[in-house]
């Protein structure tokens, strides 16, 4: 589990990034972030725990970069049912697309961050 705390942290920083320039978001993750992995670890506990952590940290690093756009505290229940709904409607979709668009709902912002 030591390489949960580092994605989280690499996560931080590629949002705390994609701030401050101009640059396309480097988002950092799992090897495989589709949503095919996603659907396909739902039997998977561990898998799908860390995955649900990983969302859980994005949304930590948004908090973080957009402090006047904060998203609320969601429970991995929240966050599951989100990405489920997500990947379901969108198979080719990531995970990191799906904590991107629970930002933008969550935060009350409804739209997608623009530079």
């Amino acid at each position: 589990m030591r390489l949960l705390p580092r994605l989280m942290s690499a996560m931080m920083l590629a949002t705390l990034s994609a701030t401050a320039g101009a640059a396309p978001v480097k988002i950092l993750g799992f090897d495989d972030m589709s949503c095919v992995a996603w659907n396909a670890s739902k039997n998977d506990a561990e898998v799908r725990a860390q995955q649900i952590a990983w969302v859980r940290g994005f949304l930590s690093g948004h908090n973080y970069a957009r402090q006047s756009e904060q998203v609320s505290v969601v429970s991995a229940g929240t966050v599951e049912t989100f990405v489920n709904r997500h990947c379901g409607e969108k198979t080719r979709s990531t995970l990191a697309e799906a904590a991107q668009r629970m930002s933008d709902q969550y935060s009350g912002r409804n739209a997608a961050i623009t530079k």
